[in-house]
């Protein structure tokens, strides 16, 4: 039985101590709370303030933590995490640690002579390259709007780093798909090349960890960092349009990926010349591979999608009400797929069949017919309404938790569903400025993956807006 788990914690915080810098552990490790040791299942528990420090940790310290972990508890120990995701709430998620081969820890004699750094105290270890398993090549049904950048992102995830095709960037309207490709290139190359760094990220998720660099003093690590990645895609890179600091720091890992052969996949919504806000000097280098369109998918490719996800998922729908929801879905593979769920929902709840009429249902709540493009006004209208509040309250300066979270949401909505930029919905939204609204969508989207209340909360208030999903 281990006595005293505490005292034990901080035997393994004096080691990493010993070797990281101070600055090193006052970012990192200082910030960690201990909050139990089960002996039966040999479960330590921590807490750490955000999601961005336990991904922080997993990625560079992984090795360490491992090692005095042994050292301290013994064999065997796994490791906990207990992330606060929301303090205002007190909501938080448990996340168990990646495992990991332990390091040497720097001996006592060098410790004296000289300060370790970054890759003294833990050198980087595999990370999770963050994709969605489930968005694979052999789930995207090819047809005559994505049959280039398909077969092109099956060659690059065959050679990455070594065709033409360096950058690949792939941009064309919501619910085409982009975000389906590019997730199946790297799936695909992770699958061929194991020992390759694959990552991918969203240009919001690296507009957040940029600002917490800047904060906390680490810019160097976080562009080194990203200067280990073989494979890095990142998606929605429109979202840095007004963010110059932003797209100064990739600029730089840009080049230095790119000049050492590593594969960079970029997704837009619009191709780079319309890219308003950016450089040339980065432009150029966006358009300096293959610029590759996806176009929405015709009602061919719309029903083929349809059969597919059926036959998949065992669904049992007539061919007629296919037909109609090919034709009436937008061309949008998310209105597609939210279009079957509801289907599925609908009849194993009221055991009722697929029909025509139960199809028509559906199509009038989740797809937005009408050609009427939705502003912030509509979505602050609906929010508001849903809610019981004000947007007088909404624009003020309160902290109140009611209006915060309308003021969040609304700001989530706005980024969702509409092609402004985060400065510009932040002018909209009380006068906020960009900082504050890229904390606002990464709060709701923390909150949306654990608290299915609000998960239901937010679909309501979306198909009151007949939105695309």
């Amino acid at each position: 039985m281990v006595n005293n788990p505490k005292a034990l914690w901080d035997d393994c915080l004096h080691l990493i101590r010993e070797n990281v810098t101070e600055q090193q552990y006052r970012t990192w490790f200082e910030p960690i709370v201990f909050e139990q040791y089960n002996d039966d299942s040999r479960t330590l528990l921590v807490q750490v303030p955000s999601m961005y420090v336990y991904e922080y940790l997993e990625q560079y310290y992984v090795g360490l933590l491992s090692k005095v972990l042994t050292r301290c508890f013994g064999q065997s120990v796994q490791l906990t995490y207990r992330v606060v995701t929301d303090k205002q709430h007190g909501l938080s998620q448990d996340v168990e640690a990646e495992e990991a081969v332990g390091i040497d820890l720097v001996p006592a004699s060098q410790r004296a002579n000289k300060a370790p750094t970054m890759l003294d105290a833990a050198v980087p270890q595999e990370l999770n390259p963050q994709l969605d398993t489930h968005k694979t090549f052999q789930s995207f049904i090819e047809g005559d709007s994505n049959k280039l950048p398909r077969t092109v992102g099956l060659s690059i995830a065959e050679h990455p780093g070594k065709s033409t095709f360096n950058p690949f960037f792939v941009f064309g309207p919501s619910g085409c798909g982009k975000t389906h490709l590019i997730n199946a290139i790297g799936i695909r190359c992770k699958e061929l090349y194991p020992q390759k760094r694959v990552l991918y990220v969203s240009a919001r998720l690296f507009q957040v960890q940029f600002t917490d660099a800047v904060r906390q003093n680490t810019v160097n690590d976080f562009i080194q960092f990203y200067q280990t990645i073989d494979v890095l895609i990142v998606d929605d890179i429109q979202e840095w349009a007004t963010a110059s600091k932003t797209l100064d720091t990739f600029f730089h890992i840009f080049n230095h990926l790119f000049r050492n052969g590593k594969q960079i996949i970029l997704a837009s919504d619009r191709p780079p010349v319309d890219l308003q806000g950016m450089k040339d000097r980065l432009l150029t280098r966006f358009s300096c591979g293959l610029i590759a369109e996806l176009e929405q998918p015709n009602v061919q490719l719309c029903k083929d999608i349809l059969t597919a996800k059926c036959r998949r998922d065992g669904l049992k729908i007539p061919e007629n009400v296919i037909q109609f929801i090919a034709e009436t879905a937008n061309g949008s593979v998310r209105d597609l797929e939210g279009v079957i769920n509801s289907l599925l929902a609908y009849s194993v709840v009221y055991n009722s069949n697929i029909d025509m009429r139960l199809a028509e249902r559906i199509i009038k709540r989740a797809v937005k017919i009408d050609n009427k493009p939705l502003t912030v006004d509509d979505i602050l209208d609906k929010v508001c309404d849903h809610y019981g509040v004000s947007q007088q309250h909404v624009f003020s300066r309160s902290r109140k938790r009611d209006y915060v979270l309308v003021r969040q949401l609304s700001m989530y909505l706005a980024q969702k569903y509409t092609k402004m930029p985060a400065s510009r919905i932040g002018q909209l939204i009380g006068g906020r400025d960009h900082s504050t609204v890229i904390h606002s969508c990464t709060t709701i989207e923390q909150r949306l993956k654990f608290d299915k209340s609000f998960v239901a909360e937010v679909t309501s208030i979306e198909n009151s807006f007949k939105l695309k999903k």
